[in-house]
């Protein structure tokens, strides 16, 4: 019996979260939602994710400082936080890594691959 990932999906766009979340649901993770900065900050105090997807144009907060802050919490140091960005110009991919994000999906999401990205992401974090 295998544990059951929780990922949290921040985004403001409530089809794209309903939209992943369908997906990942159906492979069998937990999904939480935030639709801010501020509801995830919330959020991962009480229930800390296995992954983080992360969209970078959040309204207030980005998601480049969004994620800077999170990777400086103790108990979240470890856990993946991949962007789920449409920025695709170049030198975005850099900064969602100099932000501290551990990897980088690009929109739109590809509705096949996106489980094994999710996959792959929190293998690589097993050791």
């Amino acid at each position: 019996m295998h544990m059951v990932a929780t990922v949290l999906y921040i985004e403001d766009n409530n089809e794209n979260r309903m939209l992943v979340r369908r997906i990942l649901q159906a492979e069998g993770y937990s999904v939480l939602e935030a639709e801010s900065a501020q509801q995830a900050m919330i959020l991962v105090k009480s229930q800390p994710p296995d992954l983080i997807l992360m969209d970078i144009n959040l309204p207030g907060i980005d998601g480049y400082t969004l994620t800077s802050h999170l990777k400086s919490l103790p108990y979240l140091s470890n856990v993946p936080i991949i962007a789920m960005t449409s920025n695709v110009m170049q030198g975005d991919r850099e900064r969602t890594l100099e932000a501290g994000c551990d990897g980088y999906i690009q929109k739109p999401i590809d509705v096949d691959n996106l489980p094994h990205q999710i996959t792959r992401y929190l293998a690589a974090q097993r050791w």
